[in-house]
C-alpha cells in the first residue's frame, strides 16, 4: 500500500510519542510502588532526577540524531509504502525492547533499588523520546511531499 512521505513521518512521530507516554506511565507506577515500599527514603527522588538528566542528554544526542536519519531515509524513498516509517530491523528491535521492559518491570516488583533503576530507565527513555520528537516537527512534515 502506497503512502505519502508526510504520512510516514507522522507515523514515526506517533510511535515516538506513544512510546514516550507509555514509558512515563510505567515509570510513574514503578516509582509510586517504590515510594510505598520505603516512604521516607530519598532515593526515589535521586532516581527521578537521574532519569531526567540522562534523558535530556540522550534526547539532545542519540535520539535526535536517530530522528534526523529516519526523516532523511523517508525523504529518500522512491515509492514509499505505509510500513516504511521505520526500517524493518527497527520493528524487531522495538519488539525486543518492549519485551525487555515488561520483563524488567515484572522482575523489579518488591525490590526497592531494582525498582528505582527501572523507573530511572523509564523516565530517561520518556524524556529521550519526547524530547527528541521536536525533530519531527521542525522539518515541517506538511511540506515534505511538495519538494
Amino acid at each position: 500500500m502506497r503512502s505519502s512521505k508526510r504520512t510516514l513521518i507522522y507515523l514515526a512521530a506517533a510511535v515516538w510519542h506513544i512510546g514516550g507516554f507509555m514509558l512515563f506511565r510505567s515509570g510513574y507506577e514503578i516509582i509510586n510502588a517504590a515510594i510505598n515500599l520505603k516512604p521516607g527514603a530519598p532515593w526515589h527522588w535521586a532516581a527521578i532526577i537521574l532519569g531526567i538528566g540522562l534523558g535530556i542528554a540522550q534526547a539532545l544526542t542519540i535520539f535526535s540524531r536517530a530522528c534526523r536519519k529516519n526523516i532523511q531515509r523517508i525523504k529518500d524513498l522512491k515509492d514509499p509504502k505505509i510500513w516504511q516509517f521505520f526500517r524493518p530491523g527497527f520493528f524487531l528491535a522495538l519488539a525486543v525492547m518492549i519485551t525487555a521492559g515488561v520483563a524488567l518491570d515484572h522482575f523489579s516488583q518488591g525490590r526497592y533499588y531494582f525498582m528505582l533503576f527501572v523507573a530511572a530507565l523509564d523516565f530517561a527513555l520518556t524524556i529521550s523520546l519526547l524530547g527528541s520528537s521536536y525533530v519531527f516537527w521542525i522539518e515541517n512534515p506538511s511540506s515534505i511531499d511538495k519538494k
